[in-house]
Parts: C-alpha cells; structure tokens; sequence
C-alpha cells in the first residue's frame, strides 16, 4: 500500500522555529535569518519523510505562526486596520497574530480558538463588509517549488474554502455565502497556478465536515466544489476530513469530483459503517486515517491491520494514512535520553509514527504478516504487563456516591457568606495566576534539573521571587493576590510530578499556539497523589500578607486533557482519579487557611465531542461531575474560583454554571466579550471574571479602553458579580508590560467603582 502523512510538525526538533522567531520579534535577528532557520526546517522535514519511504508528502503544512492565518493572509483577506499600518508582508502578518503596538498604529491581535477538539489555537480569519477575497499569497507555490528544488514531490496542503468560511467571523452585515463567487475564483486560481507548475495532487483541508452540519450548509459546500473542481485539470485533488466522521454529507463528498478523499478511522468512528452500507467509488483513492495523530501510543499492528482488512472490502484503491495532522505530536522519541526503556518502548512521536506507516504499508499486503520480525516487535509490546496499577485507586474510584460531588450549601447562600467573609469592594480585581517567567525564574529551575543548586538554594530563590511578587501586588493594589508560580514549569506538568502514574519527556514540545509550545505528561498509569503538591508555597505566600492569596490549581479535567492520556482505560475513570488527588490537595490549602482556592479548567471544552448528540453521554456526564469531586468537601466560607480560556464557552454555559464554583474567570478579550451575552441568556449565576484585556499580546491596554470594557460588561453582569482580571496567565509576558497594564486595570476598576 502506498502511504500519506496529512501534515509534519514544524516547529522543528529543539523548536527551532520558535527560538528564531522570538529572537525576531525582540530585533536580535533580521527576516531574512528567520527564513533561513524556516527553510531548513522544511528541508529536514520532507527528507525525513522521504526516508522513511512516505509516498504522499505534504508541503505547505509549515506554518510561522499558523494556517489559517497563512491562508488569510493567501486569500487577501487582511482586515483594513492592518493594512493602512504601513508595514511590510511579514510584520502585518505577526501584526495579525500577535498585535501592533507602535509608532504606525495601534491594533489588537485575531481572536484565537481551539482548533477543534485538540490544545492547537488557530487565529479566526475576520472578514468585514469591504474585504475583497482573492488569490494574492505564493507561500503554497513557493514551497512547493522549494521542495521540488530538493527533488521531492508535495502534495501542498490548503485549508479548504469551506472550512475556512464556516470559522471566519464576520463583521458586518455579509455572511458565508456572500463570498461564495470569491472564494470559488480564488480556489479557482490556486488550481491553475498549480498546474502551471505540474502539481500531481493538492491537499484541501475540511476538517467542518465532520461537524454537525445543516442541509443548506451541505448544499453549500457542494455548490462550491461543483465550481472549484471545474479548474483542477492535471491536478488531482484530495479532500481531507479529521477529528470525526461525515456521517452528514458521506454521499454528496463521493458525487463530487474529487480524486481522494481521506477519512479519519480512529475519531471518526461512523466512516467505517458508513464504507459498509455505501461502498467506496472504485474511481476514487480512500486516504484510510489509521495512524493516531493527536496521542503518542505505539500503533497496534493487529488492530490497525484488522481495520485495514474490513476497509479495503469496501474501496479498491486505498492510502495508509494517518488520523490528522501529526502537528499534535512530539517531533521524535530520539531527544527521551532519560527514560526507562520499558516505559518508552510503548511510544511513537511524529518521526517513529512515519516508520510505523511505513511498516504497515508493506506488512498489510504480506499473506503472512505474522511471521514478520516487525510484526511479532509490536505484539510483544501490546502483550507485556501494564506498569504502575494500583487496585487502592480503582477501588476509590469505583466507591465515589453522588454526596461525593455536591457542596452541602447552596450557592447563592455561599455568596452571603462570602461577601460577608472578604468585605471586597465593587468589582475585586485579581489575575488568573501566573506571572512572568523571566530569564531568572527559568535558570533557577535549570540549575536546579542540572544539580547545579541543591533543594534548600532553589526553594530559596522560590520564596524569594514570591515575596518580591506579592509586595508588587500590594503596591498595585490588587484586592486578591497570588504567589506567581514560579515553583512552575507548567500547570499540568508540575502536578504530573507529583502525582503517582506519570511519567514525563525531556524535550517532547508540541505546538499550541504562535511559538507557545507544550510539553505534555504522558498518563501511563492509575494516578494518586504521592505528596502536598502546592502547600508550602501557598502558605509561605499567605503569611506575607493580610490580603487573601489564591491557592493555584489546576482542575481534573485539564491536567486530563493536557495530558497524553491512556488508551486502556476511560477518560471518565482517569479524571475522577486525578479529581480524587485534587481533591486531598484542597482538603489541605483549607486546613492551613487559605480562603480562596482556584481550580483551572482552562481546557473543560477541549474533549467536548463534536458531535452535539454525544456532549453528555460521552463528556460533560463525567467532565463537569469530576470538577464539583475536587470542592466538594470545603467549607460554605472557602470561595472557589475557576478559569477557561481560548474556545467558545456559549454552548455550554449552563453546564459551566453546573460546575457549582463561587468564581469563575474567562477569557473574553480577543473574542470580543461576546460571552458576556450568553451568561446573561442564561442567568448565570456564578460570579464572573470576564478577561479585560489580552495577555497573548505584547501591547499595554489603557486605563481609558479597560473602562469602557467594564463599561460593557455592567450592561449585562450585576455589578455585585463582576470581577476584574486579564484574560489569562501572565507568564508568557514581560515584567515592564506586566506591571503597566496590571496599574491601568486597577485604576480602570477604581474609575468604574467611583462613578457609581
């Protein structure tokens, strides 16, 4: 079988992109340098996959920041704003993403969502009344030559013109269909450049197939593909869905005159039915997703095999390909120098999953594939003997009763309570818990990984960086502080560590955002807590003031969701046993007298299916029941406060409010505050922190534009439930703009205050 990979890593193996690019965005290094580091970086990656023996390589899966924004950028549809700053190609596209603030203007960053059901952030295309969409970017064809250049042949990868309508946000009074004509003639003429230059096959991209779609939506798509596919030609097209099934439009995908289509076989858990009662067109190629894209589990030879057998019953000519883009995965295992070989043994990044499709493609047309060496490798490790099980954890699992999820006083009762207990003014201002990660928190933790400084001269600095961070808190004025976490690598990883069932990589980044990189634990086995895990510092902070700090947490289903999770057990069951050891975490912060106590769940939607019929049996029956297992046990007067960010809460706001916190913080800014409407819709009862600026970039709000922030929010939250914060952690940011927007927000909540 000949074999595909829709999408590579491009952030390169030590993240070289994102070292360039912020060595560029601070002026150390000129455009020119930084496209030099992007060229390699595309060079190593396609001959990485042409070693491997990939027959199907993609090229325009790079990506500066990422590809919607690229394709924004491809479909002239830059915002008016933007343009008139005068600046060159490049600085207007990092002007999109990340903001402008300088001497040729002033200008917020797109607003930024969750790519599906994955932790990847993509910019949202805004497209207004006057925006002219056509085809004016080369960076496809320009890759494509750069490859051919090295004697590799790509399938350039776009993002699909429904797709990319169906996410775009529209100001105005246009919507989807009033660009149809446009988009049709630039997708159009991006098929005619590429024949220009001899393109076998393009790559179109509609993961919003696999959502749930309406009839008129279904004749949308169609109608633009009628048109688009009238100019392929000599270029063969593939459609490639991910993340789910196409249950809604199977039929009409196969009527249309695509060459390939490509179909997620692990998420998309209807296409193999689908293939069963429909057959595959016999003048079609079937893409088969088989390969796990989004986890880091060893494939399944057997399984995967299994499947491939059912799936070439029912279509001729198929692909081995992988479930989506392997930008969700660590570029290779070769940087694990640390880990146990018997734990390792079980994984496969980015590089080791292209062997694996390799493997498969020559093993599924052997009449005696299990007398193949690499066969029988792969049983040996899906037949060894699961690591660190613990039956006490299964069984505290197994005993948790509905008194286990319910605080015993009523919210609204709660809230007396707490005003009474606090005395906070109007609109309390805090942050969501983090602050910036500077160069000396960052060598303190290095040199401590390294053995270059003992426990006792790390713990130090710690508590050293805490007082200093609590006292500027002080001078703000901030009504609600926190320690900063510097003790911090990451708000899911430094709870991995101490918590029993985990285990950690070195240097496996992947991608979220922008040059924001992760490095997720993998969840390897039954978790329990082993120690206190944030204890000491919130007590050391406590003790430095008589103002209330916040103990930091972060909640069951995000250290999930961030996590790699395991492939032998529910989610459901690895949430209420992380929620079980966060739970014992907030049992302490209460014992040593913290009063308010935040549990981030800044990922609760991450999971949510995409499909509306299955929220509640496959997520929030579970999701929202494992947060309310962490506060259950806490006193009426301990206030408990969570945090959400980058997706779109509307949906389920109501199920939010089920969560039964006092507090909960989201981030609002970049989406234009328009939660504020659903909670109001919804009579919202919780306390609310909509996010009053954006902490992703690099510009200082105003005093002047936080008021009339506040402003809009007083339209449609009571006054007596408002709280003023940024929108998210500030550890990606600077000290100077750091402490000047943190002044701005307190004496915009201090103006909103007084004038009423």
């Amino acid at each position: 079988m000949k074999s595909a990979v829709i999408g590579f890593p491009r952030v390169g193996k030590l993240r070289e992109l994102k070292f360039a690019s912020e060595k560029y965005f601070r002026g150390q290094i000129t455009e020119e340098s930084l496209d030099v580091v992007a060229k390699e970086l595309r060079k190593e990656h396609w001959q990485l996959q042409q070693k491997a023996g990939i027959d199907f390589i993609s090229s325009n899966d790079f990506s500066f920041y990422d590809g919607m924004l690229d394709t924004t950028v491809l479909l002239n549809a830059i915002p008016k704003e933007y343009q008139k700053l005068g600046l060159n190609e490049q600085q207007t596209y990092f002007a999109m993403a990340r903001g402008y603030q300088g001497e040729q203007g002033d200008v917020k960053a797109f607003a930024m969502k969750k790519w599906f059901n994955t932790n990847y952030h993509y910019m949202v295309p805004e497209i207004n009344d006057d925006t002219k969409i056509t085809l004016c970017g080369n960076k496809p064809f320009h890759e494509y030559k750069e490859a051919k250049e090295y004697g590799i042949e790509t399938k350039p990868v776009i993002i699909g013109a429904f797709t990319f309508l169906k996410l775009a946000k529209y100001n105005g009074k246009n919507t989807a269909a009033n660009y149809a004509e446009q988009l049709v003639k630039a997708y159009g003429d991006i098929l005619n450049k590429l024949n220009e230059l001899g393109t076998k096959w393009v790559q179109f991209d509609e993961p919003a197939l696999v959502t749930d779609l309406t009839a008129e939506e279904i004749q949308f798509f169609v109608a633009l593909y009628k048109r688009i596919l009238g100019n392929k030609n000599n270029v063969k097209v593939l459609l490639q869905t991910y993340f789910g099934d196409v249950r809604d439009c199977y039929k009409d995908i196969m009527d249309l005159e695509f060459d390939g289509i490509g179909l997620d076989f692990l998420e998309g858990k209807r296409n193999l039915e689908l293939l069963r009662l429909n057959n595959f067109p016999e003048d079609k190629i079937l893409f088969a997703g088989v390969i796990n894209g989004k986890n880091i589990w060893k494939c399944d030879y057997k399984r995967i095999l299994d499947m491939l057998s059912e799936i070439k019953k029912h279509a001729k000519n198929v692909v081995i390909s992988t479930s989506c883009s392997l930008l969700h995965n660590p570029y290779t295992l070769e940087n694990e120098t640390k880990m146990e070989e018997n734990v390792k043994k079980h994984f496969a990044f980015a590089k080791e999953k292209l062997s694996e499709i390799h493997e498969l493609s020559y093993i599924t047309e052997s009449d005696d594939y299990e007398a193949l060496t690499e066969y029988k490798r792969n049983r040996e490790v899906f037949e060894a003997v699961r690591l660190y099980e613990s039956k006490e954890i299964q069984a505290e699992v197994a005993a948790l009763s509905e008194k286990d999820f319910i605080r015993k006083i009523d919210r609204k009762e709660r809230e007396k309570i707490q005003k009474k207990e606090f005395g906070f003014p109007l609109f309390p201002t805090t942050t969501i818990g983090s602050f910036p990660q500077t160069q000396e928190v960052k060598k303190n933790r290095s040199n401590y990984r390294t053995g270059e400084i003992d426990e006792k001269t790390y713990e130090k600095q710690v508590f050293k960086l805490i007082e200093a961070c609590i006292r500027q808190q002080e001078e703000l004025g901030l009504d609600v502080l926190v320690h900063g976490e510097y003790e911090r690598n990451d708000m899911v990883e430094f709870f991995g560590e101490n918590l029993e069932g985990y285990v950690f990589t070195e240097k496996a980044w992947v991608q979220s955002y922008g040059t924001r990189c992760v490095k997720p634990p993998i969840i390897f086995g039954d978790v329990k807590r082993i120690r206190p895990i944030t204890v000491k510092y919130s007590k050391y902070a406590q003790s430095l003031t008589n103002k209330p700090v916040k103990g930091m947490l972060t909640g069951p289903v995000t250290i999930l969701n961030w996590s790699f999770p395991r492939e032998d057990v529910s989610l459901q069951e690895m949430a209420y046993q992380i929620g079980i050891a966060i739970r014992e975490e907030v049992c302490d912060l209460e014992k040593l007298g913290i009063k308010i106590i935040q549990i981030d769940e800044a990922a609760l939607k991450e999971k949510l299916p995409i499909r509306r019929n299955e929220w509640y049996s496959e997520y929030l029956d579970w999701a929202i029941p494992a947060f309310r297992l962490c506060h259950s046990r806490v006193k009426p007067e301990t206030q408990i406060h969570t945090h959400m960010c980058y997706s779109e809460f509307e949906e389920i706001v109501k199920d939010i409010d089920n969560m039964d916190a006092d507090v909960i913080s989201f981030e609002a800014s970049r989406s234009k505050l328009t939660i504020i409407d659903a909670l109001k819709a919804n009579n919202f009862e919780t306390e609310v922190g909509p996010g009053v600026y954006d902490i992703h970039s690099p510009r200082i709000p105003t005093v002047e534009e936080i008021v009339q922030v506040l402003q809009k929010m007083l339209e449609k939250i009571d006054k007596n439930k408002l709280w003023v914060n940024p929108d998210c952690g500030l550890k990606t940011r600077g000290i100077p703009e750091t402490i000047a927007s943190l002044k701005n927000l307190v004496e915009a909540a201090k103006i909103v205050r007084e004038s009423l």
